[in-house]
């Protein structure tokens, strides 16, 4: 028989630790060698789990039960199976609790459980679990903690970058500013159309006035000349 007690220390509230080791799927992907397979009517599953013991790698397959208490962050899990030639049978039990940690926004996760063998490789398997359990079990908490680690939250330009705040406050504002400054726009440049205008017509008569004398003498000037030829 194999006895598995472990404390595992997570940095992350209990809550978002309960919510991943209470999911088959989150748990099977913190497992180095473990694969989730289909469900069942009754709420099992089927799981295979692949194990080296010294050089010799062992393949289970087992059917899993899981029972979730979620109000007091407690669960309980059943399975039962053999190896992949069928040399080895065996049952397991394990109970978990995710509790507050010793520092606020940590968890403790405390793991009880048995593992009992039976047939060609019981003796071989039960000489190693020692060393097996505890590597699984430090790859587990490496695996758990990332798997727990708050999501990363929406980068906004106003958090990473003061002047790219401080260049978007003045669009949040411009609507108000742009509803007072409208009407004034439209008229001043209204304004300055009619006042070039004004100025480019009276430039016009200006020029047609300063001009035709200067015309009228030249003819008079030639008829003149002429006159005098």
């Amino acid at each position: 028989m194999i006895s598995i007690k472990e404390e595992i220390l997570v940095p992350s509230p209990p809550q978002r630790v309960w919510e991943v080791i209470s999911d088959p799927s989150a748990v099977v992907s913190c497992i180095g060698g473990a694969e989730l397979g289909p469900s069942h009517d009754d709420g099992s599953f089927d799981g295979t789990l692949a194990v080296r013991f010294g050089g010799l790698r062992v393949k289970f397959a087992a059917r899993v039960a899981l029972d979730l208490d979620e109000p007091a962050h407690e669960g309980r899990l059943t399975a039962r199976g053999a190896d992949g030639q069928g040399a080895t049978r065996f049952s397991a039990g394990a109970t978990f609790r995710v509790a507050e940690g010793l520092t606020p926004g940590s968890s403790r996760v405390f793991c009880d459980g048995e593992i009992k063998l039976n047939g060609k490789l019981a003796k071989l398997i039960e000489s190693g679990a020692g060393m097996v359990v505890s590597r699984m079990t430090k790859e587990f908490t490496d695996e758990l903690v990332k798997a727990c680690a708050s999501p990363a939250e929406p980068v906004t330009a106003d958090a990473t970058d003061p002047l790219a705040s401080a260049s978007t406050e003045p669009r949040a504002a411009a609507p108000a500013g742009a509803a007072t400054a409208a009407p004034r726009r439209p008229t001043g440049l209204l304004d300055r159309l009619r006042a070039w205008w004004a100025g480019r017509r009276s430039g016009r008569r200006g020029r047609s006035s300063r001009t035709a004398p200067p015309s009228v003498n030249k003819s008079a000037e030639a008829l003149g000349q002429g006159g005098r030829r």
